[in-house]
Formats: structure tokens, sequence, C-alpha cells
């Protein structure tokens, strides 16, 4: 596997912004590519993008442009984004390429890998980020890591593994690798389920789900949910997985708050068919009640309802 040199990212949303400022600063420019339609260039230009109040010096390119393929091709789009977001990447694929998604949930590497091989996707989630995204302008407090790995444990240490591990200790990117990925793909798939539909519904901030109460108790009994379902589908999440994810979000910042919240607070549509969308499919196809997810559902909904 040749080293990585070239970076390709598409989505500047939190994520994108985050990780791209970051490796703006260590890499030369030309090697680092943001991936975006010619009216967002044009926003992101003449509005400029900021991250922690550093004015972000990115080289954006066109899905048209012709280019070089990327030696790693980052997913930082929003699910809904995905399908457009392939295509536009297609100039940026090449033989060698890695892929990374941090899209949430459990199906981005599957429908990415379904256009240009599997070979090429290493499964992957985001986590830690407490980054809160007001237009333009991004702020962190802590920025969290890539946690990679192949889908089934027998396959800890592949060359794309060690290719990209190798690139992140060079550019100081926090990460971690996961023996059992698919695993860790659904854990991270059930703290979004209660994590980013409890602080969108109370309308509050990872503090409100720190502290004891009612939140704090929604979000648990939300993840239940998620666990138990696990079972059904042969993933075997337990307490541990929860508690795992209880000790992450108890480093976060108060102030922060997870995507959905956001996006509520900024009356765009959010991730919810995503999130409870897919536990309520996954409860019927299993006869299972899930009764936390269907409240949030339809408190969400309502929400968007009324914009």
């Amino acid at each position: 596997m040749k080293e990585i040199k070239t970076v390709s990212i598409i989505g500047l949303g939190a994520l994108g912004v985050l990780f791209g400022h970051h490796l703006s600063k260590r890499m030369p420019k030309g090697n680092l590519r943001i991936i975006a339609d010619k009216e967002r260039i044009d926003r992101y230009r003449s509005e400029h993008v900021y991250c922690n109040e550093e004015r972000c010096d990115f080289q954006y390119v066109t899905p048209e442009e012709q280019a070089d393929p990327a030696d790693l091709l980052i997913f930082a789009v929003k699910n809904d984004g995905l399908t457009d977001a392939i295509q536009a990447c297609k100039n940026h694929v090449g033989e060698h390429t890695i892929i990374l998604s941090a899209l949430n949930g459990i199906t981005s590497e599957a429908i990415i890998g379904d256009t240009y091989g599997m070979e090429k996707v290493l499964y992957c989630v985001a986590q830690g980020m407490d980054a809160v995204k007001a237009g333009n302008r991004l702020t962190y407090d802590h920025m969290g890591m890539f946690c990679f790995g192949e889908r089934d444990p027998d396959e800890e240490l592949t060359e794309k593994i060690k290719a990209v591990a190798e690139f992140f200790d060079k550019k100081e990117v926090p990460y971690q690798i996961i023996p059992e990925m698919f695993k860790h793909l659904w854990s991270k798939f059930m703290l979004n389920v209660g994590v980013n539909q409890t602080v969108a519904v109370y309308g509050s901030n990872y503090g409100e789900i720190q502290r004891p109460g009612q939140a704090r108790e929604t979000m648990i009994a939300a993840m239940r949910e998620v666990m138990v379902l696990s079972e059904k589908e042969g993933i075997h999440l337990t307490e541990e997985d929860i508690e795992y994810w209880l000790d992450v979000l108890s480093k976060l910042s108060p102030e922060g708050k997870p995507s959905m919240a956001q996006d509520l607070e900024a009356k765009r549509f959010s991730e919810v068919e995503l999130f409870s969308g897919t536990v309520l499919a996954l409860g019927r196809n299993h006869g299972i009640l899930t009764p936390v997810n269907e409240k949030l559902y339809n408190r969400i909904k309502a929400i968007e309802s009324e914009y």
C-alpha cells in the first residue's frame, strides 16, 4: 500500500471543517482538496470558513475538475447528501485510494462500497468532538478522534489500516484502531440515537445529559432499545458499551451540542430518519416495541413540521 500524501474531503460541516483545518496546517496546500460545487465554493471564498477563530486556508475543487486520485478520501457529508457526494468524488478515486466515511448510521460504508468497491473502504466513526457550528464559524474544545478498522476482527492490521495509521501519526490526527469495527459502528449508532435526539428534544446541550435527571434517563433508555435490537441483528451490544459512551460524553464541553440539536435550532431538517426512524423500522421487523424512540421520533417530527 502506497504512502498517503494527498487527501480529498467532501463535506464542510463540523467534522469536515475541524479535521480539514487541522490537516491544512500540516500538509502542502495542493495536497489537501475540499470537493464542493461551484455555488458552495463561491460562498466559502466570499464569506470564508473559520475554525476556533482562525480563517481556514483550503484549496477548493469542483466535482467536474480533473484531479489526480486521492490517496485518502474522507466523506464528511450528511446522510441525505451521500448519493450526490459519491458521484461528486469520482475524479478523486483511483486504484489505490483508501476511503473513510465519517457519516452517522450503519449503512454508508456499504453504499459507498457498492460504487467504488469495498476493498477501498475502511469502517470508521468520528467520536469525542464537541464542535458547535454557527454559520461559517466552528468552535470546539475537544477535536475527538477517528476510530477505524476492518469490518471483522480477523482483519485487524491490513495494509489499508497501517497506511492510514502512519499518515495520522505524521499529521498528529488522534485515532484508534478498532478490531471489530462493524460492532463499534453499531455502538456509535446507539450513542447517536440516545444523545443526538435527546439533546435536540430538550433544546439543551451536553451538560443536560451529563448530570442526573430526566434527559439523561431518556438518553440511556433510547440507547437500551438499540442494545436490545442489536442482539436480534447478531451484534451483541451490552451495558458495557453504554458505559463506554457515558464516559466519552462526560469529557465533552457542557456547552457543546450534537449536530441534530444544532439543526433544529437553525430550523434545518435533521437526521431523525437515520436514528429513531431506523430503530422503529428494526423494531417492527423483529416484533420489538421501542416506545422511547417512538416518542423522540414523533417529537422531532412535530418540531420540524412547524418550520
